[in-house]
């Protein structure tokens, strides 16, 4: 089925729930760019890197909760078609939070789902995800025919949650309106492979926040594994068609050719998710790259032991001062177990085709983290940060205070190498000194090449000296 480019867009009233993200913003602009009559975003949060443009589109910013029924009731108000984008848990700290999962993933799309019923809306299309097939057993070339996986072998609750959510929309297909017996809401759900872009906010920064620390040391599994990916234009596109495959005033057609089904979504080339996206990207952005492979059975022993730690930490998950985890085992299927799908049906039924190629996406991806990493303060490893400040932490307390206890250690230690105290304070002055005066140079130059983060180099580099500096006199010499 192919439809012209605004079919079922213009001068029609959309709501995207989740529309502040990565996706929903992308999705919210290409439908104000179609013509669509109205936009609204329902999202809990007040703003996102996408909130000024998302303004200037003319799309509406209601902040509430999918978990809100008043929230989804006044957000979906009048609408002719729905995104349920909004979910939970789907990597880091949020993946432990079962109760928040289920409360948003699945009462949050009952929600959806009985507001749609009340307000006589036609369209529901619901972003699901592979795991709904997936659970860590390999697939190759699969399609729509697989049955779900049991709820009760999923390894992480979003999986199961978004899985049951699924369930719910597909079965809610052709459901009368409660105000209007003429109406029937019809219902699709689309399931995306990982998502990448320019902006993507959940894969890429964590590992690249790993990857500045020095904490990237290892990869999972061997070149052999294959598993799909998606950019997020090729995302954005699917939506869209499958919105007008849910249309029920195609002539020659009873019913939408969407309605009541599930589509698998992807570029169409299964890579190797280290070899394709993460190495050429470390590499573009001069980050070292991980020396280690563990294979799946260890990497798994691994996630195991840190889960059952975040567990314990539980009561303070939503803390900041916790960090995420390094690995969860729901991850170590996801990058070590080989399960790629095709995306035949969406193309025959909906005529989805991918119009950007993986390269291009990557190529795009990469631009935007190099721009990014131009606009932020580059400094060394957690490691090489530590031992700066603990040797010019030590060398003070050699210098000055009372040898006793574990300082006694320190002086000793100060005393062979200086062979007076004399000697020691002067060496902590000199370093001190030292730190000032690149601080103050690093400031110098910054305001040359970096204004906007001349204090942020000033502070870094007096902390950490030479370390810091390095980093700034390689900017320079670049520009």
């Amino acid at each position: 089925m192919h439809f012209s480019e605004n079919e079922g867009i213009e001068g029609k009233k959309f709501v995207v729930t989740g529309g502040l993200g990565f996706v929903g913003s992308a999705l919210c602009l290409e439908l104000a760019r179609r013509g669509a009559d109205e936009v609204r975003s329902l999202d809990p949060r007040p703003s996102s890197p996408w909130s000024i443009e998302l303004k200037k589109a003319g799309v509406q910013l209601i902040r509430g909760d999918v978990c809100e029924k008043k929230d989804v009731k006044k957000a979906l108000s009048g609408a002719n078609c729905v995104f349920h984008l909004a979910s939970y848990g789907m990597s880091g700290k949020e993946m432990l939070q079962a109760g928040r999962v289920d409360q948003v993933n699945i009462n949050g799309t009952c929600n959806i789902l009985d507001a749609c019923h009340e307000a006589g809306i036609k369209r529901l299309v619901y972003v699901s995800t592979y795991n709904v097939v997936f659970g860590g057993k390999e697939i190759v070339n699969g399609n729509e025919s697989l049955p779900y996986f049991p709820l009760d072998e999923h390894v992480d609750p979003y999986g199961q949650s978004k899985s049951v959510a699924e369930q719910l929309v597909l079965k809610s297909n052709g459901r009368p309106s409660r105000n209007n017996s003429g109406v029937r809401l019809y219902t699709c759900a689309i399931r995306p492979a990982a998502i990448y872009g320019p902006g993507e906010e959940r894969h890429l920064p964590r590992i690249l926040s790993l990857a500045k620390m020095g904490l990237l040391s290892f990869n999972v599994g061997d070149s052999s594994i294959k598993t799909d990916w998606v950019y997020v234009d090729n995302l954005v596109l699917s939506l869209i068609m499958a919105s007008m495959g849910l249309l029920d005033d195609i002539p020659g057609r009873k019913h939408p050719i969407a309605a009541g089904q599930a589509y698998f979504i992807c570029d169409g080339a299964p890579v190797n998710t280290f070899d394709f996206i993460i190495s050429p990207l470390l590499q573009k952005l001069d980050y070292d790259l991980p020396k280690i492979t563990l294979d799946v059975k260890h990497a798994l022993f691994m996630s195991r032991i840190i889960a059952f730690i975040y567990t314990l930490l539980y009561p303070w998950l939503n803390c900041r001062w916790l960090p995420g985890p390094l690995l969860l085992p729901a991850e170590v299927y996801k990058i070590g177990v080989t399960h790629y799908f095709s995306y035949l049906k969406a193309r025959e039924e909906l005529g989805y085709i991918p119009m950007v190629s993986p390269s291009d996406g990557l190529s795009k991806t990469i631009s935007y983290w190099q721009e990014r990493k131009r606009r932020e303060i580059e400094g060394p490893t957690i490691f090489t940060t530590f031992l700066v400040l603990f040797g010019m932490f030590a060398l003070f307390c050699a210098a000055f205070l009372p040898p006793l206890g574990p300082v006694k250690w320190v002086y000793n230690l100060s005393m062979f190498m200086f062979r007076s105290l004399w000697m020691t304070r002067l060496a902590f002055v000199a370093a001190v000194a030292c730190h000032v005066g690149e601080g103050i140079y690093a400031w110098y130059l910054a305001r040359r090449v970096d204004p906007q983060n001349a204090l942020g180099w000033f502070w870094q580099t007096f902390a950490l000296g030479f370390f810091s500096l390095r980093f700034l006199l390689k900017r320079a010499k670049s520009n």
